[in-house]
């Protein structure tokens, strides 16, 4: 079914540009340089084919890092109607405060890092706003994969350790001080560590894992 029959919705998706040495640092000592290169482009690709199956081209915002002018997102921009807007300086908190401020409506915003994550997920996420004032979609290493808001706030993303397995339950006690309404539709994995190699490889119909099994 197309995005136009259920409504469309402005999603943003922080991307870094696919630079060896410089994405998937945790993934080089088993895919080495290039090899986690590969993979951040392939999992960027994915990442922009479901927000194009979720939602109209012209609602998504590729909020690019390392490298703004990298050929990959003139691309993706010309192929697909993209925007793009150069990340803000800042922790992962405030970019994420700023691309979810810039939004003209509610809607979400997604890394690359969650192959799992499906359209019909993020118009499920984008659904429970109508209800929930932040929706957020967990990840088993105690991250999270996706953020939405009614309203933006920073305080949402205030003294958060980033990178740890305490981001997701430090943000639910921010938005319990918030008196927010939590939703949290399903709870994912994502490709961030060696040992999420090995979980990507035996789905293959997401995306190919360069190089093959790692066991």
């Amino acid at each position: 079914m197309s995005a136009d029959a259920h409504g469309t919705f402005p999603l943003a998706i922080l991307a870094k540009a696919p630079i060896p040495g410089q994405v998937k640092t945790r993934l080089i000592p088993a895919l080495g340089a290039e090899g986690a290169c590969r993979l951040h482009e392939r999992l960027l690709r994915h990442a922009v084919a479901t927000a194009l199956a979720a939602t109209s081209p012209q609602c998504i915002t590729l909020w690019t890092a390392l490298d703004h002018a990298h050929p990959m997102f003139r691309e993706l921009a010309d192929r697909h109607g993209l925007r793009l807007r150069a990340q803000p300086e800042g922790d992962l908190g405030e970019r994420m405060h700023q691309a979810l401020q810039a939004m003209d409506a509610p809607g979400v915003l997604i890394g690359n890092d969650c192959p799992a994550l499906t359209p019909a997920l993020l118009r499920r996420c984008q659904a429970a706003l109508t209800h929930a004032d932040a929706v957020f979609l967990p990840v088993e290493d105690g991250g999270y994969a996706l953020v939405g808001v009614r309203r933006v706030d920073r305080r949402l993303f205030a003294d958060i350790d980033w990178g740890t397995n305490r981001v997701m339950a430090q943000t639910r006690a921010r938005v319990d001080e918030l008196g927010w309404r939590l939703a949290c539709p399903a709870r994912l994995w994502d490709v961030d560590r060696p040992e999420d190699l090995n979980r990507l490889a035996d789905h293959s119909d997401l995306i190919t894992v360069p190089g093959g099994r790692y066991r």
